[in-house]
């Protein structure tokens, strides 16, 4: 078996703002796998300035992983715990390789076009005209769970944007989601949770940032909408670690990004133990190209949970691979009449 890998550049249609800034480009990387003329495509998908494997020496170690490739899947598993997207890379192109088709990784009803999977239509940061441009388009476009990114700009500002949605539109109609990616304090989040709590917030994603055990321990105590854990999970490698963690912090929710905790094995460990808790999880995409977002979508629905997902972020590139992923009335779904085209 030869193993490669190759960086690719994603280029964003518009630019996108997030708490941490403006994303124009996104950059990630693919293994490649050759066994008897066979290819098999796998996406790591680091994520600049927020992996835990955004290191110095990330191209170094994708390239020991393809010189000792035939280490086989579990070793190299092992041997990469630091770094949970190349784990998720390989796990998915060693999938593709056994694949009959290379891009059915876990054949069901979903890969077969007889079943969609429910996600939330994601509102990027901006100019509150322009906040407001995405949400009327999402509504439109039939979702009935949105999610909006805060605390980029005035919170004010915010605040009125939310309660133009729940002046129209009541929480049996509409789910909202807010994700503050830690831009609350914890001297002022509680007190910004009990504002959002009075528009029927279904959840709020870390808001505060990670690493602040005790303060986000008693804020999901006090909280008046459910907290979930996203960021806070990064960089969590061992097993008893994240037991302490979730057993600590009891969160409501815990949210999954499979590039970022390790892949299908890592966000399995996850949900062991926040099924042990009764802790709510849901899997998102961490803008992955489609190669990512088709093994995450393909893994999230054999786990048969009904909250919509984050998993629609497959339109937001002008470079794209061409697959048959495609949302349709806030629901992502595949269509086996498109066919997979790799320029990669």
């Amino acid at each position: 078996m030869k193993a490669t890998y190759k960086k690719y550049i994603l280029d964003f249609k518009q630019a996108s703002g997030t708490s941490r800034g403006v994303l124009r480009t996104k950059e990630t990387y693919f293994i490649i796998l050759e066994n008897k003329g066979k290819l098999g495509y796998g996406e790591t998908g680091l994520f600049r300035g927020l992996s835990a494997d955004d290191r110095p020496d990330y191209e170094k170690k994708l390239q020991w992983t393809c010189n000792n490739i035939s280490l086989g899947l579990t070793t190299l598993l092992i041997e990469l715990l630091e770094f949970p997207s190349i784990q998720f890379g390989l796990e998915q192109a060693f999938l593709s390789l056994e694949s009959s088709t290379g891009f059915d990784l876990f054949p069901s009803d979903f890969t077969q076009g007889k079943d969609t999977i429910d996600i939330n239509g994601l509102i990027w940061m901006g100019e509150p005209s322009f906040m407001e441009e995405q949400i009327v388009a999402k509504l439109e476009a039939g979702f009935n769970t949105i999610k909006m990114k805060i605390g980029a700009i005035d919170f004010e500002t915010e605040i009125k944007l939310l309660t133009s949605i729940r002046e129209k539109y009541s929480s049996e109609q509409i789910t909202l989601r807010v994700d503050a990616n830690g831009a609350f304090t914890p001297e002022n989040a509680l007190e910004k949770l009990e504002r959002l709590a009075v528009l029927d917030i279904h959840s709020i994603e870390q808001p505060i940032q990670q690493g602040q055990t005790k303060a986000m321990q008693e804020l999901c105590v006090k909280t008046p909408v459910p907290i979930a854990l996203d960021e806070e999970l990064i960089g969590v490698f061992q097993y008893e670690k994240k037991q302490q963690l979730l057993e600590t912090i009891q969160p409501q929710y815990i949210i999954l990004k499979p590039s970022l905790v390790g892949g299908i094995h890592g966000s399995n460990e996850w949900i062991a133990l926040a099924n042990q808790q009764n802790i709510a999880y849901w899997i998102t995409s961490a803008l992955e190209s489609n190669i990512g977002l088709n093994a995450i979508t393909q893994y999230t629905y054999t786990l048969d949970t009904n909250l919509p997902q984050g998993l629609g972020t497959g339109s937001l590139y002008t470079n794209n691979i061409e697959s048959p992923l495609e949302v349709e009335k806030g629901k992502i779904q595949y269509n086996t009449n498109k066919e997979w085209k790799i320029n990669i």
